[in-house]
């Protein structure tokens, strides 16, 4: 029996991380999940995210603890979709980024927000969130990102 090279150790780690990035996001932009599909959004999630601390960047492994944090928060558990965002947050706010970056990190400190019940930070991202969805050059971008918009609640007011 032989044994995979590193490389080859490598690029399958980096595909399945990909994988299980892509089906939680999908199951996180979906307007209704079975209580199954909560279990395994949240379980692709932190596969994604265990995949991309062994190959991957620092930007990977801030959008897999963004994707967990958002994840959590659509479950209901703010202290947990806290805890993620933390790790998160200075990738996207505190340095220079893409726009649809920027734009993902103020919708997803949004969702947490709400979740926790923290209203104003709630409507200030989300305004954020929305202004920097609107300006977004690519159409397909706005159109990720408004699928994210679609599952984050409106803030009242």
């Amino acid at each position: 029996m032989t044994h995979p090279t590193p490389e080859e150790t490598a690029a399958w780690q980096k595909r399945l991380a990909a994988q299980a990035n892509n089906r939680a996001w999908a199951l996180a932009e979906a307007l209704t999940r079975t209580p199954e599909e909560d279990e395994e959004m949240l379980q692709a999630a932190h596969a994604a995210m265990h995949f991309w601390k062994i190959v991957g960047d620092a930007g990977n492994r801030a959008h897999a603890a963004q994707l967990v944090a958002h994840v959590y928060a659509l479950l209901g558990l703010p202290n947990p979709a806290r805890h993620y965002l933390k790790q998160s947050q200075p990738h996207f706010l505190d340095r220079e980024c893409a726009p649809w970056e920027l734009a993902f990190a103020h919708a997803v400190a949004a969702n947490v927000a709400a979740a926790a019940g923290d209203h104003a930070s709630h409507a200030r991202h989300y305004r954020q969130a929305e202004q920097c969805v609107a300006a977004l050059a690519d159409a397909e971008d706005r159109e990720i990102l408004g699928a994210t918009m679609r599952v984050i609640p409106v803030p009242k007011g």
